[in-house]
């Protein structure tokens, strides 16, 4: 996924975080466009807090989105769409990934001057 470099806006804790570490394949294969869509379309469900991406020139890269239920990361992870993104991803655009789902008990951190 392809997210602005902003920082996520969430809500006191607790709410729960997908952490998805990826390494590319090379060659976008249609990588591009449908991690455009898989955001745009993140943004709509429900329970949806926001997300952060970033990758590496060297392909490695960590999406860390944040969802306000156990149950909307399950409708996510079951949404058609994001199916097909999920099946693309293991057969050609990801040579090794990893998902965390952790739940968050704490968040504090530095707001800019």
């Amino acid at each position: 996924m392809r997210m602005s470099s902003s920082f996520a806006t969430t809500p006191v804790p607790p709410y729960y975080t997908v952490i998805f570490s990826s390494q590319r394949s090379a060659g976008d294969k249609g990588y591009g466009a449908m991690a455009e869509r898989m955001v745009e379309l993140a943004t709509q469900q429900p329970g949806f807090l926001g997300a952060e991406s970033a990758r590496g020139g060297d392909g490695f890269g960590i999406t860390v989105s944040y969802w306000d239920s156990l149950e909307a990361i399950a409708a996510w992870k079951a949404h058609l769409e994001h199916q097909v993104a999920q099946a693309k991803g293991q057969a050609q655009w990801y040579a090794h990934y990893e998902l965390r789902v952790a739940k968050v008990e704490r968040a504090y951190g530095k707001s800019p001057d």
